[in-house]
């Protein structure tokens, strides 16, 4: 792909630059390795404490019985089954097929009902304008070759009054905790991974990831620019983990 001005468009993959058309399969690979580790490492990576995370977010984005959700780079339904304990409809979207299959696979030991699950990039979404109540997305929008795209389709499909929840890692701003961590990331998650899912160079990419990140002041106003209102900030552990929220008007 190349930009208006003549120059070839590149994309961040973790630490490394490489071009944007050779992301979306480079990520691809990173999930489908993955996918039957995932929610293993989740555990082991954060001592547990993504799954309070997820409860503060669910518990953010208050769900209510029968309204529609899309709950986009969903994978493994983390967040859908939360939200489909209030009787909320979710639409689970992710772009990885084997991270839906896993989140299908644990949807029937659960016998969790009434969920809908697509394969969609979530910079080209299918669904129609003005479809759902409210758009969630947890650890996935860093994943997204262009965040805007993924920002202007999030309002697109959501109605007036509809609202959009992003959890996400972020930058912490916690002296000395965010030394710890930096270090902790990256000489301690890869081995880890290497040692629960045979794959270091995953989760590497992972942790590179989240350093390449904008921090929260820079992705709340991306988060303005794709038409949202009421723009909020809410972060965790000095903003190691933060959620970012908006409303259409």
């Amino acid at each position: 792909m190349t930009s208006s001005d003549g120059t070839h468009e590149t994309a961040s993959f973790g630490y490394e630059d490489i071009p944007a058309e050779e992301k979306v399969a480079r990520v691809g690979a990173v999930f489908s390795n993955v996918a039957k580790k995932y929610d293993v490492m989740n555990d082991a990576m954060s001592g547990g404490m993504h799954r309070l995370w997820k409860d503060r977010f669910v518990a953010r984005v208050k769900p209510r019985e029968g309204e529609a959700i899309l709950d986009m780079a969903g994978g493994t339904g983390d967040i859908a089954f939360r939200l489909a304990r209030a009787g909320a409809r979710v639409t689970v979207s992710d772009i990885n097929q084997d991270m839906l299959d896993v989140g299908i696979e644990r949807a029937e030991k659960r016998d969790i009902q009434g969920l809908t699950w697509s394969c969609q990039n979530a910079e080209t979404l299918d669904f129609g304008d003005r479809v759902f109540d409210a758009y969630t997305i947890a650890f996935g929008i860093r994943n997204v070759t262009h965040i805007d795209r993924a920002l202007a389709e999030a309002h697109r499909v959501l109605k007036f009054g509809g609202r959009f929840f992003c959890l996400e890692f972020s930058t912490t701003t916690w002296p000395g905790f965010a030394q710890a961590y930096d270090l902790y990331s990256h000489h301690v998650v890869p081995q880890i991974g290497k040692m629960i899912a045979d794959d270091a160079d995953s989760y590497r990419y992972l942790i590179e990831s989240i350093r390449r990140f904008p921090p929260m002041p820079a992705f709340a106003a991306m988060l303005r620019e794709a038409g949202f209102a009421r723009v909020k900030v809410e972060p965790i552990l000095g903003g190691l983990v933060a959620i970012h929220s908006g409303w259409k008007v």
